[in-house]
């Protein structure tokens, strides 16, 4: 049974920007839909909910569209006792509200220049739309909405993904939340940073299961800083000072243009979970660029850290070529496997190749974060065409292609019931097809096995665009 919850006009032009056209243009309805027709099975083991964000633009953008632009919109499909439900919605932030209410698109986006008379905004210098499109975590009951730029996070009932309001944690929240926040799965805590282009630029928080705000604390830099992601372990967590970033000589003008520093280290500071700002140590590695991390944990003296790290930073094809070819460069998110030791007691930083294959978008058994982990289940990138399972003890890998035209960028794992092994259950992901059509797909493989190919395809009744990052909430955590 399908049921129109919504439907908004997309009021988008044609254009030659990729990601407003194919396997990323938006979707116009909300919908809520069960008894999902599936070809081969759902197993009854599989047991929770797989929601996914992502960029989802109404209006016609008022110059140059990047895809981080593009208000939020969760898809989520509900696995229980071998039956599916599947509903999507766009997250409720006060930007999406107020370009409703105006029928046009209000702030610039993140090509363009500032707009000093557009209402204040978030991000860097508080001039873009905070969307809430980029990540989901689970903590204290639902799920948090976080933005790329650091924003305000959104609350959102995990279930029927209504949209509840900026979580401020009691009214603590002393600044705003990073994209890719972490919670523990052991003490249910939240922990964040955040940067800003003006001082203290980057602070560090620790959140109870509760949701109250325990730790906040400044952490030094020389400047301004882009770091994207973070790691933590049982008793540490490690924040990023990468030389990727605003040039800084622009940035003094108004103007914000990433750019590479080769001549810079990348610097990764360890920080105990309630540590002080004199208790923060710096580790120095040769330079380079991390969008996501797969896992870090402590072994004796060693933080050991596993990432994706980028091939090139800032790619050649960048350069002089445009701001669509710019962007596209820039968005391949090319890298490969590594892997970080940080000693405490040496104070030595080492580096290593896990993989050579281009592989990004991890994802790991997050009830094993923060601890020491086996596996990690990337995507092949540029095109997401399918996804690599890593064995880190045995150094082995295998695969799965989606097929000719098919794209999933993030495979979240699913522990079966009665689950044992690190890696007994399942992937899913939303599969968008390039070759057309108005249906979707969720697939699921045996995580055991991926190279099998799907036990199961759900279908869906729409079109599911290409997004960002997902969660998996098993279902004995769900609200009844």
């Amino acid at each position: 049974m399908l049921k129109v919850e919504r439907e908004i006009p997309i009021r988008i032009g044609p254009t030659e920007n990729l990601f407003l056209r194919g396997v990323f243009a938006p979707t116009a309805r909300e919908i809520t839909a069960d008894n999902l027709e599936v070809e081969g099975e759902i197993p009854r083991d599989l047991c929770g909910i797989y929601l996914r964000n992502g960029p989802n633009p109404i209006f016609q953008p008022r110059d140059r569209y990047h895809w981080f632009d593009g208000d939020g919109m969760i898809h989520a499909i509900e696995f229980r006792e071998g039956r599916a439900t599947y509903r999507n919605r766009w997250i409720n932030t006060e930007g999406f509200r107020a370009e409703q209410q105006a029928q046009r698109a209000i702030w610039p986006g993140l090509m363009d220049k500032p707009d000093p008379h557009v209402p204040r905004g978030a991000g860097s210098d508080g001039w873009l739309k905070d969307t809430a499109n980029t990540d989901l975590v689970f903590h204290n009951g639902y799920a948090l909405a976080l933005w790329y730029q650091c924003g305000m996070p959104y609350k959102i009932e995990a279930r029927t993904l209504e949209t509840l309001g900026i979580e401020t944690f009691r009214g603590a929240l002393k600044r705003t939340v990073s994209a890719h926040a972490k919670v523990d799965p052991v003490t249910g805590e939240l922990l964040f940073f955040d940067y800003s282009t003006k001082p203290p630029w980057m602070t560090y928080t620790v959140v109870s299961a509760s949701g109250e705000l325990k730790h906040h604390i400044p952490i030094e830099l020389p400047g301004p800083r882009l770091p994207h992601d973070m790691a933590f372990t049982q008793h540490y967590s490690v924040l990023m000072d990468l030389p990727l970033f605003w040039d800084p000589e622009l940035l003094a003008r108004g103007i914000h243009k990433v750019s590479y520093f080769p001549d810079l280290p990348s610097r990764f500071a360890i920080v105990p979970r309630y540590g002080e700002a004199g208790e923060v140590r710096w580790f120095e590695t040769s330079p380079s660029y991390i969008y996501h991390v797969v896992n870090a944990w402590e072994d004796g003296d060693e933080i050991v850290m596993d990432a994706c790290r980028v091939v090139g930073p800032e790619p050649k094809s960048a350069r002089g070529e445009g701001e669509l070819a710019r962007m596209r460069a820039f968005l391949r998110l090319e890298a490969e496997l590594y892997r970080w030791r940080f000693n405490l007691a040496t104070g030595a930083a080492r580096e290593e190749r896990l993989d050579d294959q281009r592989t990004e978008w991890p994802t790991i058994h997050r009830g094993k974060m923060g601890r020491r982990t086996r596996y990690t289940y990337n995507s092949l990138v540029p095109h997401f065409e399918g996804v690599v399972k890593y064995d880190l003890e045995r150094n082995s890998s295998e695969r799965f292609l989606f097929g000719p035209g098919r794209a999933a960028n993030e495979c979240p794992f699913a522990p079966r019931l009665g689950a044992s092994d690190e890696d007994d259950g399942y992937l899913v992901a939303f599969v968008s097809d390039a070759n057309g059509g108005d249906q979707g797909e969720v697939i699921i493989l045996n995580a055991k096995d991926i190279a099998a190919g799907p036990i199961g395809r759900v279908k869906i009744p729409q079109r599911v665009p290409v997004g960002f990052h997902t969660l998996w909430i098993p279902g004995e955590q769900l609200p009844a």
